[in-house]
């Protein structure tokens, strides 16, 4: 039963002319309290899983990929990693910046990429090919890799011709998770509060209040001319005003009762206040590097310093683990020139 149904028939019970009261009031209390870990911990005595020839991932790569939509702070802070990654790139014969891009975007939101050399039939190295992380599985053999799609293997790669840049994890050493994967249930809170609060809007009538007539002067006809009336009022987009005359009746004959109506704008833009500000810790990025508005009068303070102390922070440490990769090539292929900032005019 959807929102709607619940609420109209909540609202159809409660102005029904034959609907038999309870002699006495009854309270209750729902909604136990649920660990935070659930039965997840299973999993971490868990190993990656071996079907035979090749390991499967620990965590879902398909449902990170999702995850990084499901919120406009994560996706745009993976996304502004990237392109200053490749912003710094110095492109090489070997590697194209449009395939650097790719190695750097999937190393963020995996915590792992995978390159295939590719050699002439002479033996020369051509260049370096990235491949899709998503769906790249680690063989069981040493140096084998496939790449998988809906669990059949479409490819199996030579032996030793792949790399496979991963982020160090502390329960295996199979596969390498993102650095943002502590952050999944902030991003999904906020997408859940926006989610809700799109259904409220999309909610005519904004479900959420109790409509409660003890008015004893009020006449069964009435009663069903004011059940007409919100019915009508019902609809996507509808505010409409309801006039409600009671000749000889009582001050408190007719209450509207809001449920968590305020309560609910509250919480709403203070979920995304907190859900916001875990996503750019987990990603060390500062607020105003995402072009985040300061709510307070001071600001956050100049834009270049916090860029400055940001890309010697996390930006060439990044730059370093990505260059792991000339030690397997046998040569420096990927190389960052210094983040400079243009000079500030005035």
């Amino acid at each position: 039963m959807s929102e709607l149904d619940l609420e109209q028939e909540v609202t159809d019970l409660a102005l029904a002319p034959n609907a038999e009261t309870p002699g006495g009031i009854t309270a209750f209390s729902f909604g136990d309290a649920t660990p935070v870990l659930e039965s997840r911990g299973l999993f971490d005595y868990l190993e990656c899983w071996r079907n035979g020839r090749y390991y499967e991932p620990p965590v879902c790569l398909n449902g990170l990929s999702r995850t990084t939509r499901s919120n406009p702070f994560l996706y745009s802070g993976l996304i502004f990693k990237r392109n200053m990654l490749v912003r710094a790139f110095v492109p090489h014969p070997l590697l194209s910046r449009t395939n650097f891009a790719q190695i750097a975007l999937d190393y963020l939101v995996f915590g792992q990429s995978y390159i295939e050399r590719r050699v002439s039939s002479t033996g020369r190295l051509l260049g370096g090919q990235p491949l899709m992380a998503q769906y790249m599985r680690r063989g069981v053999v040493p140096g084998e890799f496939f790449h998988v799609r809906a669990g059949r293997v479409e490819h199996e790669f030579s032996l030793g011709s792949v790399y496979q840049l991963r982020e160090a994890d502390a329960d295996q050493e199979i596969y390498g998770l993102p650095e943002w994967i502590a952050v999944i249930q902030s991003a999904l809170l906020n997408e859940s509060a926006t989610l809700f609060r799109r259904k409220y809007y999309n909610n005519g009538s904004h479900a959420g209040f109790i409509l409660y007539l003890t008015d004893s002067q009020t006449e069964q006809g009435d009663v069903a001319s004011l059940r007409e009336a919100l019915k009508q009022a019902r609809g996507p987009g509808n505010f409409r005003n309801l006039f409600v005359h009671s000749p000889n009746g009582k001050k408190d004959g007719l209450q509207l009762i809001p449920v968590s109506e305020l309560a609910t704008k509250d919480e709403f833009t203070g979920i995304k206040r907190v859900t916001r500000d875990d996503i750019l810790a987990a990603l060390r990025i500062p607020p105003q590097l995402l072009g985040i508005v300061p709510q307070n009068a001071g600001g956050f303070g100049s834009i270049r310093d916090a860029a400055t102390v940001w890309a010697s922070m996390e930006l060439a440490p990044l730059q370093s683990r990505i260059a792991m990769v000339n030690d397997w090539i046998g040569e420096e292929v990927i190389t960052f020139a210094s983040f400079d900032l243009a000079p500030a005019t005035t």
